[in-house]
């Protein structure tokens, strides 16, 4: 790599301190409603904290320009508004009871009041950006949501197959990258970046998403449950096979293949224990498979913005895939 990385996390976040700061409080405010429910929604998920990794990208991508820096605070909000109402979404579907450890929306207020209070952030992050009166903007946000919900709507199709490889990398696209690229993306648009520098963020903010995700699935499997804030092998659960369990399937007897649809058929581990299929990961190194895959999509992360010039910032966008690969969180 041209340049050293910057080394740690912190640094990184405390390089971006005041803007995280301001995003913050643009959230927070972008949150209120005249009517109760969804302001306490809004409240309880902003709350519940989350590793703000989007917004973060968004704005290293703009300082690599010069940019208006209010308008990356607001879209800095927009983008986790986006993702949050995706997460209170997500909970209703999954029919998940915990996020981060703490009780899911949909657990205190209901499905009913958390899918339109999911549905009304949607529409405030377009109102937020809309502000930024750019078409490009809005383009980039449009053609995000409706990958989402397609996203959304395609798993729902697979919740109980053992799909492929394939499959997987569309979804999880979808699901994760896809957000990650947008994030970049915009952060190139407010610093009228050209074409194929807005191309090159892009890149690297998808196969940024892809690592990411394919590190969520992994420790979802192999983390425990105080680390995740919710129940391990959420995932097998829900009826979703990932990354490390295809791998496996790939290569499993037949036998070996039965307990895993078991799992799927059951959404529990009763006739099944989660031990059983972690055993059967670890005889066909499929966890370190999964590692390796996601090492390969932060490396093509880090190449997409060799071309630019070397800058505190850049340093810091090339330290961000060893934090996303090498977490255990």
């Amino acid at each position: 790599m041209s340049s050293p990385a910057t080394t740690t996390a912190k640094e990184v976040f405390e390089l971006l301190r005041d803007d995280l700061a301001a995003i913050e409080r643009e959230f927070g405010r972008d949150t209120v409603s005249s009517v109760r429910a969804i302001t306490d929604i809004g409240e309880h998920l902003r709350a519940g904290g989350g590793k703000r990794i989007r917004p973060v990208l968004l704005l290293l991508a703009a300082k690599l320009f010069p940019h208006d820096e209010k308008s990356a605070v607001r879209l800095g909000a927009v983008v986790e508004m986006l993702h949050t109402a995706t997460l209170v979404h997500d909970d209703i579907i999954d029919e998940a009871k915990t996020r981060r450890g703490r009780p899911a929306a949909n657990t205190k207020w209901g499905n009913s009041k958390c899918v339109l209070a999911g549905d009304w952030l949607y529409m405030q992050a377009f109102k937020i950006a809309v502000q930024e009166r750019n078409f490009r903007v809005l383009d980039v946000l449009i053609d995000l949501t409706q990958q989402m919900v397609e996203g959304e709507l395609l798993q729902m199709e697979k919740l109980g197959k053992c799909i492929t490889l394939e499959e997987h990398f569309d979804l999880i696209f979808r699901k994760t990258a896809c957000l990650f690229s947008v994030s970049t993306r915009l952060g190139a648009i407010i610093g009228n970046a050209n074409e194929e520098q807005e191309g090159r963020l892009g890149e690297y903010g998808r196969n940024l998403g892809l690592a990411f995700q394919i590190v969520d699935d992994v420790l979802d499997l192999t983390a425990s449950e105080e680390v995740l804030g919710k129940p391990v092998a959420s995932d097998l659960r829900e009826g979703k096979v990932t990354m490390a369990v295809i791998h496996a399937l790939q290569q499993c007897t037949p036998a070996e293949r039965r307990l895993v649809e078991t799992v799927l058929e059951e959404r529990a581990f009763v006739s099944v224990k989660h031990e059983q299929i972690l055993e059967m990961l670890n005889r066909y190194g499929s966890i370190p498979y999964a590692y390796d895959a996601a090492a390969k999509h932060a490396e093509i992360a880090r190449k997409a913005i060799c071309a630019f010039p070397d800058s505190e910032i850049k340093r810091a966008l090339l330290s961000i895939p060893d934090f996303i690969v090498e977490r255990s969180s």
